[in-house]
């Protein structure tokens, strides 16, 4: 496994009491893109939508006040933040009080944006609105009841091929799992793949997917990497890629790449 200086990832975890935005550790993109090909201006738009379910502050008065908080970072970030960083980040703000939820938002908001470099959004969901946070399975057909017919240690892109014909269809399979490149440990996810163009071949796609279950990587960059292989080898006219990850450390992650006019289901609890 790799390693990042200064990053809390790997360490013994000591929780701060008092608000410091210097917890938030960033993370630059531009080294794993560029090991993918991946330059200006980018193949796609998207963000990276996540859900910190434990969200805790307090009011003026000393009440503690409880919300989910759900925010998006722009994929045209020059950074990304290190999903247990920002866990340490919002504990840290436990004992903080706020005149108005607002001002929780707006320096969650400042922070973060500062971290990563680009504009992020961010919304509080309280509890009389927490009904808006249910999930539903992603569209379209799901792969997972094919027979695996080849098996590969680590994904390439040499493993995805297309069939005769077109297509315009959305794929999903609930078998992605992935490594921290730091700590080693699993990473799950639901992995959507839409699409118009040449037919993919939907074994190969989930035989490509399954080969990430050693493959050490942040949720980011494995989304920008399934997206960049089969943008090469299989030539869609459009592509959308998203992967739902599940919550680790009271926080997930659901990073979604485009390009073209294809429809593809954002996280559900991404900002709107």
């Amino acid at each position: 496994m790799g390693t990042l200086p200064g990053s809390p990832l790997g360490k013994a975890t000591v929780y701060a009491d008092r608000y410091d935005p210097a917890l938030l550790y960033a993370v630059e993109r531009a080294p794993q893109r560029d090991a993918l090909g991946v330059g200006a201006p980018l193949p796609f738009t998207g963000c990276d939508a996540w859900t910190a379910w434990e969200g805790n502050w307090l009011d003026a008065d000393g009440k503690p006040r409880v919300a989910v908080v759900r925010f998006d970072v722009p994929a045209d970030s020059p950074a990304i933040v290190e999903s247990k960083s920002v866990k340490l980040y919002v504990t840290a703000l436990n004992d903080t009080r706020f005149a108005h939820a607002s001002a929780y938002a707006a320096t969650l908001q400042r922070d973060l944006s500062a971290a990563t470099g680009a504009p992020v959004r961010v919304q509080l969901i309280e509890p009389d609105a927490y009904a808006q946070l249910a999930r539903a399975e992603p569209d379209g057909d799901c792969l997972d009841s094919l027979a695996l017919r080849a098996q590969h240690a680590t994904p390439a892109r040499a493993q995805l091929a297309t069939i005769a014909g077109t297509a315009t269809e959305a794929l999903y399979t609930r078998l992605f799992r992935s490594v921290c490149p730091v700590t080693g440990q699993p990473d799950y996810a639901t992995v959507q793949v839409a699409y118009r163009g040449p037919r993919i071949d939907r074994a190969s796609l989930l035989a490509y997917l399954v080969a990430y279950r050693r493959h050490p990587g942040f949720h980011e960059h494995c989304v920008e990497r399934i997206f960049a292989d089969i943008a090469a080898a299989c030539a869609p006219e459009a592509l959308g890629v998203v992967a739902h990850f599940t919550r680790r450390g009271g926080i997930d992650i659901s990073p979604w790449r485009l390009r073209g006019d294809i429809a593809l289901a954002a996280a559900p609890t991404s900002v709107q």
